[in-house]
């Protein structure tokens, strides 16, 4: 798939990113649950959407930076917060090794959340 635009690879990623969190999300609750699903892809699957948040952010900074397209109000602090809220979870994960299937199953939703939120903030001002 070729982008027209960093600006359609922004849009693009930001499903990636949303669907890929909220998916990763239910799938580590779901393994609280069902031992069977706590498997080696759950964690590389989680890795790569938590990525995906950095690529998403950057994406956004060279749009600001080269592209010279304006802030939309809060837009920016989300993708922020989400980083934030990434290295929490990849601090906290030995402290909360007990509950470490809790801590990435609500983290990838409140990612999830934040990415929804940044998306909507977006299409409000367009």
């Amino acid at each position: 798939m070729v982008y027209a635009s960093v600006t359609g690879f922004h849009a693009t990623w930001a499903w990636i990113v949303i669907a890929g969190n909220a998916m990763a999300g239910i799938w580590t609750l779901s393994a609280i649950r069902f031992e069977q699903m706590r498997t080696r892809a759950l964690w590389w699957f989680t890795i790569f959407v938590q990525m995906a948040i950095y690529i998403q952010v950057l994406s956004g900074i060279y749009l600001v930076a080269s592209e010279h397209k304006k802030m939309v109000a809060f837009h920016p602090f989300y993708g922020f917060v989400a980083i934030i809220a990434s290295g929490f979870l990849f601090a906290y994960r030995d402290r909360m090794a007990h509950r470490l299937y809790w801590l990435y199953g609500l983290g990838g939703l409140f990612i999830a959340g934040l990415g929804i939120r940044a998306f909507l903030v977006a299409q409000a001002f367009k």
